[in-house]
């Protein structure tokens, strides 16, 4: 037996030595408790793993969580445990759905530093272990809130090589969790569409391997929850859902007091919910996948009554009112108070009428328009504690009846014509649809003189709003008072009446202003007149018109002062003259004008007619007026450029918009270039453009020079032309025919002396001598020499203040031929005279060398024959020709030979025995230039007077000398006149 009991020994031993191990197992170090019985439990939705376990009185304890595959950690930390009948709980929340991979989980005992041995592990099995072969992607179709990160995975089929994954088309960053699963993180989510969003999982050569659709959206968010009723009984509450961006089974599901609001289209979030009776109180709650919230209600029944809309909506309309009726769909309605409006709308203009009362069922409106369409319809409400207007009616249209128009609105526009005869015309406004209370068949126009009880009427079309006016027929100079009266199917209109001033035309306002425009129209205003007692009158027109100018006009209320006209017609840049008229039951009285522009624009057209004009060293710039049609704007003035080409210069600034020219001083002789723009408030016009070239002064004062030659030129061949016409006259008034002298008695016996008086200015002496021929009668000329030769002739100038004596013989001329005044002249000697001759000497007349010369012409020339030029010899019997007083030579002429002049025959008087005679004018008063270019006819000497006259016979030194540049023209002019003797 010793062998059996020696062979138990060491099984005994082996007993011991595993318990030993086994409470060192248990304790641990330092004797803490290790974990027991782990135990995991995973919830996929929340992605929160469970961990139970067994013993351990420590209160912390360290969790390691890894990996399995690729025994990566996770999660590494102390945390504390709750204990529940014996066991001990944590809660795990993974980033990572808890299908992506296996992850294992150990846990040790922990209090300060002293820690137990790690339990056993435990693996939460995932989806990638080999026998799940297929493609998977976690989480399926979550649904997060906005804002939130989301984690991702993919687990690739077995023999699929993973590609990359993407968020709504954009691909994500990954993280690698074991040999088949891939993760990624959408962070800060934004609200999904209806459909959610896709996040799509694919292999390497972009094939779609799986995927999934995350919904993003908010909790519920109901707000403003009111209930009411409408029908007195039943409940109706209602509420606003808000929008939490999730549809279809993960939308919003509301309950109200425990009963479920389902709407009837179910795509449709509930908005309202009934309840059979009123209960006072009402609890909404409103749940989500994400959330859950709730609203209370609470009010009484009379304060939220909300009426349904009035049924059967009828009328019974007239010209001026119709009466509206409707009923009630539900009768406990009648007792109640309402208050109801009606919308009555007619031309696109709407106004609101309300009434009240008790079950309230008709309402009459009233100031409507006759043959006017309008549309109503009604709405009520609690009188009493008004909750909210009820439900709007149908529409109902109600046309209502015809009635006479009203009175048209008068006026007369008088002006005048270019032959200053007063034009007018009475106008009326087209009457509007609401004025005219039905189509209009006509107008009447009466024209009545209160003074002369006269009256005439006529009737117009329709399409007439204004008639010429003509008093003629009238036959009256007083007052005429104009009126107009509408018609229509229902009568005739009130009329409407004006006096029509005398010459309203001639009427000057009493103040003539400018008025600016602003706000599209004129404002006007006024000082109050007293006899305006039936208003005022605004009147305006384009001030450029000038006949049969469209005229506009408006009534103003009397008593008012102001007024702002606006009219579609008013136009930006055009002139506007505006009239006010004061109107009273005896006169029209024009009170004021204005004139003005709505808007003032640059004017239209450039200045016109620009010119330039050389002034020596200025330039005159002119110009002519801007027509008023186009100024569009008040001119302000001129604004005067130097164009340079490229820039324009400002040179002048002329302020004064009536003016037109400016003149720019001191320029340099130079080509220039101006350019002129008149300028309004709105700024300048485009300009006028012109240049100049400027010339020498020397050549415009030659031009002038020439000009003014040239216009004496045309004035003298003017004078000389008239002259020539009028010679006739001219010789008649300047230089009258010198009649031939009649010789009475017989000259062949002895004449006694002549009977000379003496001249006021002259001495004549009559020298007598006995001893004369009474055989030859004839008068001669004593040549003066011979009494030089008898006194002594001296070299010495002559005196011309002493009286010179010419001598007359009363005898027939000497046939002997005259003495040359000097021995070699043939022209300047006479012969001797006989006794019996006549001495007058003449005083106070001047002598020189030039006035005194004289040629005669030489009786025979120095070869013995007698010239052709010469003077017949008298026949015998004593009938000689009577020969020219002439004047001896006086000493001291120019002693040069002057050309024998030949005389012309005397023509025989017809009737006569005597020759015709010699008047003593019969001279020339040729210049000396023209002597020596051998002229045959002698100087002239002394005046064209007779023996008888009381002329001098010479002409004085000066009177020569001033008179010798125009001889020629004096004896053109002679000749000339002399030509015109018959």
């Amino acid at each position: 037996m010793p062998g059996s009991s020696s062979s138990h020994i060491p099984k005994l031993w082996l007993i011991c030595t595993l318990l030993s191990l086994s409470a060192t197992h248990s304790h641990g170090k330092g004797g803490l408790d290790v974990p027991q019985g782990v135990t995991l439990s995973a919830n996929t939705w929340t992605q929160q793993l469970s961990i139970s376990w067994l013993r351990g009185t420590a209160s912390t304890f360290d969790l390691i969580i890894l990996r399995t595959e690729l025994n990566e950690t996770v999660f590494y930390e102390t945390v504390t445990a709750t204990q529940e009948n014996g066991r001990h709980h944590l809660n795990w929340t993974s980033a990572e759905p808890l299908e992506c991979t296996s992850l294992s989980v150990r846990l040790r005992s922990r209090d300060g530093q002293e820690t137990s041995d790690w339990s056993d592990t435990q693996i939460l099995q995932g989806m990638d272990l080999p026998s799940k072969k297929g493609s998977m992607m976690y989480p399926q179709d979550p649904v997060v809130l906005v804002g939130d990160n989301t984690t991702f995975c993919c687990i690739v089929a077995e023999g699929k090589v993973f590609g990359n994954i993407r968020y709504n088309k954009t691909v994500m960053n990954v993280v690698r969790l074991s040999r088949r699963s891939y993760a990624t993180t959408k962070t800060n989510q934004a609200a999904s569409r209806m459909s959610g969003t896709n996040v799509i999982c694919s292999s390497a050569p972009e094939m779609m391997l799986t995927g999934t659709v995350v919904f993003v959206g908010y909790p519920p968010m109901p707000m403003d929850l009111v209930c009411e009723t409408r029908d007195l009984t039943t409940v109706i509450c209602q509420w606003t859902p808000g929008n939490t961006h999730l549809y279809g089974k993960r939308k919003t599901f509301y309950t109200l007091n425990g009963r479920d609001c389902i709407k009837d289209d179910q795509k449709q979030l509930p908005t309202d919910c009934r309840l059979p009776e009123w209960a006072g109180n009402w609890t909404l709650v409103a749940k989500n996948p994400l959330g859950q919230a709730s609203l209370s209600y609470s009010a009484q029944l009379t304060h939220r009554v909300h009426p349904f809309a009035p049924a059967n909506l009828t009328a019974v309309a007239h010209a001026w009112n119709a009466t509206l009726l409707w009923d009630w769909e539900y009768p406990t309605y009648g007792p109640l108070a309402l208050v109801c409006q009606v919308e009555i709308t007619s031309d696109g203009h709407t106004k609101m009428r309300t009434f009240s009362g008790v079950g309230l069922r008709s309402v009459a409106l009233l100031d409507l328009v006759p043959v006017t369409e309008y549309q109503v319809r009604v709405c009520c409400g609690a009188q009493q504690n008004f909750w909210k207007w009820g439900s709007w009616s149908k529409t109902l249209v109600v046309r209502t009846g015809i009635d006479v128009p009203e009175a048209p609105a008068l006026w007369v526009s008088l002006d005048k014509d270019n032959m200053g005869k007063v034009m007018g015309k009475v106008m009326w406004k087209p009457l509007t649809h609401r004025q005219s209370h039905g189509e209009i068949t006509g107008y009447e126009l009466t024209l009545w003189s209160p003074e002369d009880n006269v009256q005439h009427t006529e009737t117009l079309p329709p399409g007439t709003h204004e008639a010429p006016i003509n008093l003629t027929h009238m036959a009256t100079a007083g007052r005429v008072v104009a009126t107009v009266t509408a018609k229509n199917a229902a009568g005739v209109s009130p009329p409407a009446s004006v006096v029509i001033p005398q010459l309203i035309s001639d009427a000057e306002p009493r103040a003539v202003s400018r008025v600016a425009g602003a706000g599209g129209g004129f404002p006007l205003s006024w000082a109050s007149d007293a006899n305006a007692s039936r208003g005022y009158v605004v009147e305006w027109q384009d001030a450029s018109c000038l006949h049969d100018c469209p005229v506009h006009w408006t009534k103003v209320a009397a008593g008012s002062t102001n007024v702002s006209i606006a009219s579609d017609s008013l136009m930006a840049g055009t002139r506007y003259i505006i009239s006010l008229y004061g109107c009273s039951p005896d006169d029209t009285e024009l009170l004021q004008r204005w004139v003005g522009y709505i808007q003032e624009l640059v004017p239209f057209r450039s200045v016109p007619n620009l010119m330039t004009n050389q002034e020596n060293s200025d330039i005159q710039l002119t110009w002519r007026e801007i027509p008023l049609a186009d100024r569009r704007g008040f001119l302000l003035g001129y604004r005067v450029y130097l164009n340079t080409g490229p820039q324009l210069t400002l040179i002048a600034n002329v302020s004064d918009p009536h003016s037109r020219s400016y003149t720019v001083k001191n320029l340099p002789v130079s080509s220039y270039k101006f350019t002129v723009k008149a300028y309004t408030s709105a700024g300048e016009d485009t300009g006028s453009t012109t240049s100049i070239t400027m010339e020498s002064y020397t050549d415009w004062l030659l031009l002038e020079i020439l000009a003014s030659l040239g216009t004496m030129t045309f004035f003298l061949f003017i004078v000389t032309f008239v002259c020539y016409k009028k010679r006739k006259w001219v010789k008649k008034a300047f230089y009258p025919d010198i009649p031939e002298p009649k010789l009475a008695g017989d000259w062949s016996r002895t004449q006694g002396p002549l009977d000379v008086k003496p001249h006021a200015n002259s001495m004549v002496h009559i020298v007598e001598e006995p001893e004369w021929d009474s055989s030859k009668e004839k008068l001669v000329v004593i040549p003066e020499e011979d009494e030089d030769e008898e006194r002594g002739v001296r070299d010495d100038p002559v005196d011309t203040d002493e009286p010179m004596s010419i001598r007359y013989y009363n005898q027939v001329v000497d046939e002997r031929p005259i003495r040359p005044l000097y021995p070699d002249s043939s022209e300047s000697s006479a012969s001797s005279l006989d006794s019996a001759r006549t001495d007058v000497t003449y005083t106070g007349i001047q002598t020189s060398g030039s006035s005194l010369s004289f040629r005669a012409e030489p009786m025979f020339s120095q070869d013995g024959q007698q010239p052709q030029g010469g003077f017949p010899v008298s026949p015998a019997g004593g009938e000689g020709g009577y020969r020219p007083q002439v004047q001896p030579a006086v000493p001291g002429l120019d002693p040069r030979p002057v050309a024998p002049q030949s005389f012309p025959d005397p023509q025989p008087e017809k009737g006569g025995s005597f020759g015709s005679y010699q008047p003593q004018c019969s001279w020339q008063m040729d210049s000396p230039g023209e002597v020596d270019e051998g002229s045959i006819g002698a100087p002239s000497m002394g005046s064209p007077t007779s023996v008888a006259s009381t002329q001098f016979l010479l002409p004085q030194e000066e009177e020569r000398s001033e008179g010798e540049g125009s001889s020629s023209a004096t004896t053109w002019l002679h000749n000339l006149l002399s030509s015109t003797k018959s």
